[in-house]
């Protein structure tokens, strides 16, 4: 049994029209084409579809917009009452920004194929663009469309957030300005901050109350401490920087070094910042259920040579594969949410970078960091506790959260925190993100 959907204009929401097995399009409903930049697509007031029984269709053309329904996504469909279901799970509404990205290009077909929120979890995605990405976002769309995904009912593409972040359950923002070749990291920092200080505020306005918010333009620890301080209807705790990726990449040199499958590494932390200053934990971490230290007992590879191939792996990609790691980073996404949305094993965590106030370890309040999660996959979580520490392992933490709080001075301007004061020494952009 498949789905199609509706789309109606702002104030009226997106409205799924179950397809029963015997369903049939009405001949009336035509996909528009859009001649120029502007996708035309049939708009239906939901309240008048129901007649006798029976849904009916009513084409119309809607205004010139740039954030509407794609193709197919825009069909109406007969539908006898008979034909419902009530198994189907209530619609969850994903926003993805850079949504013509390589990164995105990897993501949003898995989103559609059901690997995230599960084979029963119809889904609608909502993809934001720019104007000089708009044409790309057509063509995202119309390879979505021509997948015939049936989970997913709805795709509208646009570039104005407060009409793509309508109501929307997720928040993934992964588009952000690329570092140029003599960008300092200030000045990176300026201008993506002030990328997530708009978005912020667009989901602060328009997205649902307690939308989840996956950070991934980098910086991303500062720019989802930016977007978190934008949106006061929110709470801060719905806010994630992506450090899965990191996390993946140490549980790999991990298993490499001992000699084990990857599915045997658990308990591995990324603390810390997105940089050169993460701190890959090596103390807390299991192989098979017991300390890696246990397992892997070459203490100068652990604290030194771990650390620095972790943190240059996504340059060393570049430089054998041209490119960067927009497929791995894609992969790291949909591990972040899946650890959000199924529940962790018990007495394991995952990475995130979350917001610190409250925090069980001593690590300064009021900024983006990474630490050790759980979730009874409700989509919230819990920080754990049941982790050692040593004078190692806290020393690196503090210089990660040095440079976090430094981060955060240079942004003030953005969080409303008064004028900005940066004063960052060193340039700790992870190799492969320039």
């Amino acid at each position: 049994m498949g789905l199609s959907t509706a789309y109606s204009p702002a104030g009226s929401g997106l409205v799924p029209a179950p397809l029963g097995a015997g369903a049939a399009r009405r001949r009336s409903v035509q996909v528009r084409r859009p001649r120029l930049a502007t996708v035309r697509c049939s708009v239906v007031d939901a309240a008048k579809q129901v007649q006798d029984g029976v849904a009916t269709a009513v084409a119309a053309e809607a205004p010139a917009s740039r954030n509407e329904c794609f193709g197919v996504f825009c069909n109406i469909y007969d539908l006898k009452a008979e034909d419902k279901t009530k198994s189907w799970k209530k619609l969850v509404n994903i926003a993805v920004s850079g949504a013509a990205g390589m990164i995105s290009n990897h993501l949003l077909f898995k989103l559609a194929s059901g690997e995230v929120f599960g084979q029963d979890q119809p889904i609608a995605l909502k993809l934001l663009g720019s104007e000089r990405s708009f044409q790309a976002l057509e063509g995202v769309a119309m390879e979505l469309e021509d997948s015939l995904y049936p989970l997913l009912r709805e795709v509208s593409i646009g570039i104005d957030p407060y009409e793509v972040f309508q109501d929307v359950d997720w928040a993934l923002l992964i588009g952000a300005k690329p570092r140029g070749p003599g960008m300092e990291r200030a000045a990176l920092l300026d201008i993506n901050g002030q990328i997530f200080a708009d978005q912020g505020k667009a989901l602060n306005a328009v997205a649902s109350r307690n939308v989840k918010v996956l950070v991934v333009g980098n910086p991303c620890n500062t720019n989802a401490l930016i977007c978190l301080k934008n949106t006061p209807n929110i709470p801060a705790k719905n806010f994630h920087a992506l450090t899965r990726l990191d996390e993946n990449r140490a549980k790999c040199q991990i298993a490499l070094k001992a000699g084990v499958f990857y599915d045997k590494v658990s308990n591995v932390t990324i603390w810390g910042n997105h940089s050169t200053t993460q701190v890959p934990d090596f103390l807390n971490a299991k192989i098979d259920g017991r300390p890696v230290k246990e397992i892997i007992q070459d203490t100068k590879w652990l604290e030194e040579e771990f650390t620095m191939t972790v943190q240059k792996r996504g340059g060393v990609l570049i430089q054998k594969w041209g490119r960067s790691s927009a497929a791995s980073t894609a992969v790291s996404i949909v591990d972040a949410i899946k650890s959000l949305v199924t529940p962790t094993p018990e007495g394991e965590w995952f990475s995130t970078g979350v917001y610190t106030t409250g925090n069980p370890y001593g690590i300064a309040e009021d900024i983006v960091f990474s630490m050790p999660c759980r979730s009874k996959g409700d989509g919230d979580y819990e920080l754990a506790t049941d982790v050692s520490m040593d004078d190692f392992l806290w020393e690196r933490i503090k210089k990660s959260e040095a440079e976090l709080l430094a981060e955060k001075k240079c942004v003030a301007h953005l969080t409303g925190e008064g004028d900005a004061f940066c004063d960052l020494p060193e340039d700790t952009m992870l190799p492969g993100e320039n």
